[in-house]
């Protein structure tokens, strides 16, 4: 219990330096994006180690479908407002999720391509 105390803490520490990074700031960035890039830099530059929040970021992975039934019943309530503009949304959230899946995916296989050469220049 004490071991996902510490790791949550660790991570309300990033995400309140985030918080305090947007108030600095002048970019139109989200406080939640300065604590991700934050979290990044720390895991990589190896001042953070994974296990020191592996286990309550798991967690809240666990959890995260729970976290968006709010805003689901919030768009359900609002659903005669939005049922003018139904059709524009769709099709932005289709073209968008296409359009982010063919970007991961040139991604991946752009980062497997360049492995995959280092191993085989390898001798």
């Amino acid at each position: 219990m004490m071991k996902y105390l510490k790791q949550f803490s660790v991570i309300l520490g990033i995400t309140l330096a985030g918080e305090w990074l947007n108030y600095i700031l002048p970019f139109p960035v989200p406080a939640g994006v300065y604590g991700l890039f934050l979290l990044l830099m720390l895991l990589c530059g190896g001042i953070l180690k994974l296990e020191q929040v592996e286990g309550a970021g798991n967690l809240l992975l666990d959890i995260m479908s729970v976290m968006f039934v709010p805003s689901a019943v919030g768009l359900m309530d609002s659903y005669h407002q939005l049922q003018s503009a139904l059709v524009p949304i769709v099709c932005i959230c289709v073209v968008s999720t296409i359009i982010v899946m063919v970007a991961t995916g040139k991604a991946a296989q752009f980062i497997i391509g360049r492995k995959a050469k280092k191993e085989a220049a390898k001798p």
